[in-house]
């Protein structure tokens, strides 16, 4: 027996199709519950292809895992579990539940039943090796015992049908021993197909007519495989019998009201025998409705309101149901439907509108049929009139028409209607037909009161009820007055604006404006005007404004001005220079601006309390003074503004002038009338004017010598040792950052050394010749130890004054610190000039600190001092306590024209006359003068430390 578990197309009887079919799994045995050890044969059915099972490839599946794919359609399996098959081009089958028991005895059923099949229960008990005992086997269903079965141990249902639903299990049981129970298997007898419904397509016709019935039903996919044949019946006459489940036929005619066939149809099932019949049903066969009549019926001869009214609307031939329709005026009042033979009524109640145009339609879907118009007048007396005034506007304002109208809602016609202004009659009109009657007038002030109107067609006159009218009168254009407590509005007066319209109806709104920006208002209820208050600000001076209003517009006052005096602020003081700095001879701008104050104001500008002047500003603003700077301008400004309600004066603002540098003059000041090699010049620049601080610069011959600052002003000092180099023009500039100025150059000029200072040594060598060595030696140290002021000359020196000789302090030098030097010794003269130095170079000893050295004068040969080491020429004074050390000195002479030979220096420390020098130095006295006892009691030279003297000339 095959198991059919895929959704297949619908059944052929249909006419329709399934979108795609699923395979069928079918089992060999067919049960589901076999002992474990036994095999079961699945084999997948597609039945969309049949004919290419062979040629497809199988994919078989034990739960949701591929097993196997094979070209076969069948499958041997053992193992317990829910199995599937797939193919190409199908959708995956139902599962199919094996279960391989373990079990002593199972009960072994088909997986499906449906109504007409052969069942067979099979009871099995696992085959024992040996067993003789006797058993009996029993079958029970829903836990009743059904039967005791015999040795084939197998129950057959021959037609299986509902009654054999439930639960089904067996037992086995021993001769005074054990019983077993086998698994459960429950059974549901499923239907083989469902109940037919036949159709009819169309579902509505006209006789004669075809029409195609067809009886729908659909096999279980399991059972696709089975022939269905079909029976259709008329009125319990058979029409056909065929395999085709649709037939074709035509409808017959009906006469009078006879109603129309009963038809329906059956489907036969052969093996096994199924029939079932599907409900009988008829086909609705129509007739097209014949015209209607209209009747109205009413109770006299003729229609008055508050009668009954009686409509009556009949299609005499028509299918039914007949749908009927009446109308007024192409209005529907009712709809009915009529599904039986007969007339359909209806009644109302007439009142003045039922008056018009009646008629009915009738419809039964094959074309709607309409009566004759019937007409129909209702008589109605005259209801109570309505009176209406109609303005313009939501207000009657005097000068507008007013339209009153007076009509009665119901009255049948010709209505007379009155119009009254209290109890005086207006106007009268008669209405022909309905729609009232009305007359205008053009309003006044007297029109104000109640009106009212009567209607009369015949049966007693109506009145309305009363309206009153209250005639509006716009307001008239206001008049505005500012009142001020004085003759002149001034800031924190409090002024009153008044606004007034001589006409209008209350309330009036009135409305205060200031330059078009509204102030605030006021409603006058009774009195005819309003008022406001302002506290005075210097922003309430300009244009007033007022509006009157009373809801008819709008009204203007003319334009009132107010000027509010403001008192003059504290005015702001600006000083405006053309530069980042005020510099003399700029021309620089007070400006003194008051933020507030009624013009004119009066400015007063001030310099230190002392008034520069003065101007006035007629428009407001501020005023603006101007002054060219010079130096007295520095110091302390402010100013005032006056509008005559009090002088304000302004913050002091201090302004510093800056004075650019004048020319500088430059001074040179010399030890005496003249300037010598050694001498040391002062030269001093200074600017008679300048804001400092001044920078000074030195100029020689446009090269700069130094430069120094003045932060307070006045001058500044460079001091110069001279040497002939520095013959040449001077010159100086002082710059404070306006401008550098140059004074004039100064020509320097320095003497020569040949000339008078010779002459005292001359004559000392000379008169010691002749006259005795020791006398000239007495000179010579006498020459050396005088006392020398830096640039000084001796005192025997003919040329100089007792004025050029003036006290000036000596200028010290530091000596950088000197080495580990050798002793040298030597007497340079370099391109034959008139001076010889002499130079000793001892060991440093001690902590070889540098010494300090003063300087005497200036050396006429610069590239001889730097051979010999000149120390530096940093200013300063000797330590108190000189390092210890052995020294060199130097000892600078003119030479006296003396035997034609150089003149002997003088040494400290005196060496041998010819050691180091390659030549003699003189005479055997002036040779034996540096060893004798007496250069060393005068202190010529020193065995101690000491500080080191560069003896100049």
């Amino acid at each position: 027996m095959l198991l059919w578990l895929s959704v297949l197309l619908l059944a052929p009887v249909s006419g329709q199709f399934a979108p795609a079919p699923k395979p069928v799994i079918s089992l060999h045995p067919p049960w589901t519950v076999v002992f474990k050890g036994e095999a079961v044969t699945l084999t997948c059915h597609v039945s969309h292809f049949p004919a290419a099972e062979n040629k497809k490839l199988y994919q078989w599946y034990l739960g949701t895992e591929i097993i196997r794919e094979i070209p076969g359609n069948t499958l041997q399996v053992r193992d317990s579990g829910e199995y599937r098959c797939q193919t190409e081009g199908s959708p995956l089958s139902d599962g199919v539940s094996l279960i391989f028991s373990s079990a002593k005895l199972i009960l072994q059923a088909p997986p499906s039943v449906f109504e007409g099949d052969s069942v067979t229960l099979m009871c099995r008990a696992k085959a024992e090796k040996v067993d003789t005992a006797w058993k009996t086997r029993t079958l029970y269903k829903n836990g009743n015992v059904l039967m005791d079965l015999d040795e084939n141990s197998n129950f057959h249902i021959e037609h299986a049908g509902l009654k054999d639903n439930g639960e089904y299990h067996c037992t086995e049981s021993e001769t005074h021993c054990c019983s077993v129970s086998s698994n459960t298997i429950k059974i549901q007898v499923q239907e083989l197909f469902p109940r037919p419904v036949l159709r009819a397509n169309p579902s509505l016709a006209t006789p004669g007519s075809p029409v195609i019935l067809t009886c729908e039903t659909q096999l279980s996919p399991q059972k696709s495989d089975i022939q269905l044949s079909f029976h259709f019946f008329r009125d319990g006459h058979i029409l056909e019998s065929s395999s085709k489940s649709f037939l074709k036929i035509s409808i017959p005619s009906i006469t009078g009201n006879k109603d129309p066939p009963y038809y329906w149809c059956e489907a036969w099932a052969g093996t096994p025998s199924v029939y079932k019949q599907s409900q009988k049903f008829q086909i609705p066969v129509q007739i097209p409705v014949s015209r209607p009549v209209l009747t109205l019926s009413t109770p006299g001869a003729r229609a008055v309101e508050g009668d009954s009214l009686t409509l009556s609307c009949e299609a005499k031939t028509g299918s039914y149901p007949i749908v009927y329709q009446f109308l007024r005026e192409e209005v529907v009042l009712r709809k009915m439907k009529a599904t039986f033979g007969g007339t359909v009524t209806f009644h109302i109640s007439l009142t003045a509108e039922h008056s018009g145009t009646y008629s009915c339609t009738a419809d039964n879907s094959l074309g709607v049929q309409r009566s004759q118009p019937v007409s129909l007048s209702v008589t109605v007396p005259v209801s109570r009139p309505v009176l209406t005034l109609s303005t313009p506007g939501a207000q009657a304002v005097e000068g507008q028409r007013v339209t009153l109208h007076c009509e009665a809602r119901r009255g049948s016609p010709r209505i007379l209607y009155q119009f009254y202004h209290g109890y005086v009659p207006l106007w009268s009109s008669s209405a022909p037909s309905a729609g009232g009657a009305s007359f205008s007038v053009t309003l006044t002030a007297e029109h104000s009161g109640t009106y009212s109107c009567t209607a009369d067609n015949g049966f007693g006159p109506q009145r309305s009820d009363t309206k009153s009218l209250f005639v509006t009168v716009p307001a008239s254009r206001p008049v505005l007055t500012i009142r001020t407590p004085g003759t002149r509005a001034v800031v924190g007066d409090v002024v009153e604006l008044r606004c007034e319209a001589q006409r209008g109806s209350p309330p009036i709104l009135y409305r205060f404006y200031h330059k078009d920006v509204i102030l605030g208002s006021r409603r006058a209820h009774s009195e005819r005007g309003a008022s406001i208050n302002l506290s005075l600000t210097a922003e309430h001076s300009g244009n007033y404004a007022c509006e009157a209003d009373n809801g008819l517009g709008a009204q203007h006052s003319e334009v009132e001005t107010l000027s509010v005096t403001v008192p003059a602020s504290r005015p702001v003081l600006t000083l405006r220079t053309p530069g980042t700095r005020a510099v003399v001879g700029d021309m620089v701008e007070l400006r003194c601006e008051a933020q507030r104050g009624s013009p004119p104001i009066l400015y007063r500008f001030y310099h230190e309390d002392v008034t520069l002047g003065n101007s006035s500003a007629p428009s407001g603003g501020g005023a603006s003074f101007n002054l060219s700077l010079t130096p007295e301008h520095s110091g302390n400004y402010a100013c005032e503004a006056d509008n005559g309600l009090g002088a304000q004066r302004s913050e002091a603002v201090t302004l510093s002038v800056t004075v650019p540098a004048s020319r500088p003059v430059l001074t040179l000041r010399a030890p005496g009338a003249q300037a010598f090699p050694g001498d040391v010049v002062e030269l001093l620049c200074e600017a008679q004017s300048g804001s400092p601080p001044i920078l000074y610069r030195f100029y020689h011959e446009n090269v700069t010598l130094g430069s120094s600052s003045a932060p307070s002003g006045g001058g500044v000092s460079f001091n110069l040792s001279l040497t002939p180099e520095h013959s040449g023009n001077y010159a100086c500039e002082a710059d404070n950052g306006l401008g550098a100025q140059r004074s004039e150059a100064v020509p320097l000029s320095i003497s020569g050394l040949t000339g008078s200072r010779s002459g005292s040594l001359t004559t000392g060598v000379a008169g010691g010749l002749l006259s005795m060595v020791g006398l000239v030696v007495l000179a010579q140290l006498l020459y050396c130890r005088l006392p020398r002021r830096a640039g000084g000359r001796p005192t025997s020196d003919p040329s100089r004054s007792p004025s050029d000789s003036d006290p000036q302090e000596p200028t010290y030098y530091n000596v950088p610190g000197w080495m580990e030097l050798q002793p040298v010794y030597s007497n340079v003269n370099p391109k034959g000039g008139d001076v010889v130095y002499s130079e000793v170079r001892m060991i440093q000893e001690g902590n070889r600190h540098a010494g300090k050295t003063r300087e005497l004068s200036t050396s006429k040969a610069p590239a001889a001092r730097s051979s010999a080491s000149t120390p530096s020429a940093g200013l300063g004074r000797p330590d108190t306590e000189p390092p210890s050390h052995r020294v060199a000195g130097f000892l600078h002479l003119r030479p006296p024209a003396l035997l034609g030979s150089p003149a002997p220096p003088c040494p400290l420390h005196s060496p041998s006359p010819t050691d180091g020098l390659g030549r003699a130095w003189g005479t055997p006295a002036l040779s034996r003068l540096w060893h004798s006892p007496m250069s060393r009691d005068m202190g010529w030279h020193s065995s101690s430390p000491s500080i080191s003297f560069l003896l100049l000339p």
